[in-house]
């Protein structure tokens, strides 16, 4: 049935040509209606296209892990895809060889250079800064620590090699801004010592290196050279790591080693042999750092509600650093859940990228932005209060939270009680900005512990379905 208009119709008047149109002005008018008719068709096929997107998409969960770096963003992925994409995780786990080994390698040189510092009575820091605590106590190094260094050689041109044969990443210096500490709604943490920390090399997404095939990028007979140095070094990397001098380098240096440097130094006889099979727990541990986004998409053939039914995850996860946290708003969009990484044991560092700033700062500033965004109001909030065991480590060495929170008073210094502080400080944080109340979780994790990540991410699992399902309207 088609539509005639009335002969009075207002619209029709006028759209009417002009009774004195020329034929150049009707030619003129027929291609600006085509014109006009070709636009409006690409818009319809538009709405098609997003309306078809959007129906795709009504199982799809988009998960945006968020933290300052070395929170654990990675190695929580790596938990998400080792537990429901084993397959895809087999086949990638020859190529985080290469990572594995470097990881060990970067972590001695580090140690190295320290050793060699000190032997050498070089008492400053890279800043040129002079560390008075050294002068007066020299260590009794002998003829055979030299002679250690002296073996111990090839791992520096071993590093260089094994950069260059990782990919176009390249260290970064940490900017050194000028600018006042932003304002904290936790508190002015006292200030602490800057350690020299190991500068980072860094790589845009690991899954440059680690291909899908389960080989990696490196050159054919790369590793091959690499494993057989390693294993010509062993005793020797056995030696310095094991040997009580160099450890107390490291301490009165205040060397920053990455959280996982003695785990793998720890299996060196494992890791530097010829036959070493990489394990689980060394890829969730083995850390490079990356400077863009890296997702991954993970299929649950069932839901709790409704076993027919299929949900797919999209889980993001995006630069910490400074420079890279401006990109993370054009993620928001449509975003339905954030897991939030903070870790506990950082009450008493600084900020690699501004040695001012306190890490547990910089984690809280970030924690009340993604709280108070008006973008985020109907986004499920998870926070994991992360690397419970290296805080435990790190209080039973002595080192005091009220020595560097002042508002912790005289609580117990101890884990249990300063980790549930730490909680009940997030969740004041997150009732006093969210501009409406919503759906949150929060856990304390070691998210290097495979076992226990694994129990936690099933609950996470059916909690953020449920809450998706009834957001839904599905139950």
């Amino acid at each position: 049935m088609s539509f005639h208009p009335a002969p009075n119709d207002p619209f029709l008047e006028f759209m009417r040509p002009p009774h004195d149109e020329t034929p150049a002005q009707r030619t003129a008018r027929i291609q600006r209606e085509h014109e006009a008719q070709l636009i409006s068709d690409e818009i319809d096929e538009d709405i098609r296209r997003q309306r078809v997107r959007l129906k795709k998409e009504k199982n799809v969960i988009k998960i945006l892990l968020l933290g300052q770096a070395e929170s654990g963003k990675s190695t929580t992925l790596k938990n998400f895809r080792m537990k429901w994409a084993p397959e895809t995780w087999a086949r990638e786990r020859n190529g985080w060889r290469v990572i594995v080994q470097f990881n060990v390698v970067r972590a001695l040189v580090a140690i190295l250079r320290a050793f060699e510092a000190d032997m050498n009575g070089n008492y400053a820091t890279d800043d040129g800064d002079i560390m008075p605590e050294l002068l007066d106590s020299p260590l009794p190094y002998t003829e055979a620590h030299q002679l250690l260094l002296i073996r111990l050689a090839p791992l520096r041109g071993l590093e260089t090699d094994l950069k260059r044969r990782l990919g176009a990443g390249a260290p970064e210096q940490p900017p050194y801004v000028n600018s006042p500490m932003s304002p904290t709604p936790f508190e002015t943490p006292v200030l602490i010592p800057y350690a020299r920390r190991v500068v980072e090399f860094s790589v845009r997404t690991w899954e440059d290196i680690v291909a899908p095939n389960g080989h990696s990028h490196v050159p054919d007979g790369g590793v091959d050279y690499i494993t057989e140095t390693l294993v010509s070094c062993k005793d020797d990397m056995i030696a310095l790591w094991t040997d009580p001098l160099a450890q107390q380098v490291v301490r009165r240096r205040r060397v920053s080693l990455p959280d996982s440097h003695q785990y793998f130094l720890d299996a060196l006889d494992r890791i530097a042999s010829l036959n070493y099979v990489v394990t689980d727990n060394d890829i969730v541990r083995a850390r490079l750092r990356t400077t863009g986004v890296t997702s991954h998409s993970i299929v649950f053939r069932q839901s709790p509600d409704n076993p027919q039914k299929v949900w797919e995850w999209r889980i993001y996860d995006v630069g910490g650093c400074r420079t890279q946290r401006a990109a993370w708003m054009s993620f928001f969009e449509n975003t339905h859940v954030i897991l939030f990484l903070c870790p506990m044991n950082v009450f008493d560092e600084r900020l690699h990228e501004d040695p001012r700033v306190n890490r547990l700062e910089d984690s809280l500033i970030l924690w009340q932005s993604i709280c108070s965004s008006k973008l985020l109001a109907k986004t499920q909030l998870i926070m994991f209060l992360n690397k419970t065991d290296l805080l435990k480590r790190k209080l039973k060495k002595g080192i005091r939270v009220s020595d560097y929170l002042p508002s912790y008073g005289t609580r117990p210094n101890e884990v249990n009680h300063v980790s549930k502080y730490f909680k009940e400080k997030c969740k004041e944080i997150l009732h006093t900005y969210s501009p409406e109340p919503r759906t949150h979780y929060m856990y304390f994790t070691t998210v290097t512990d495979t076992t226990a990540t694994s129990k936690t991410l099933e609950s996470i699992r059916d909690g953020v379905l449920r809450e998706n399902l009834t957001t839904s309207q599905l139950i």
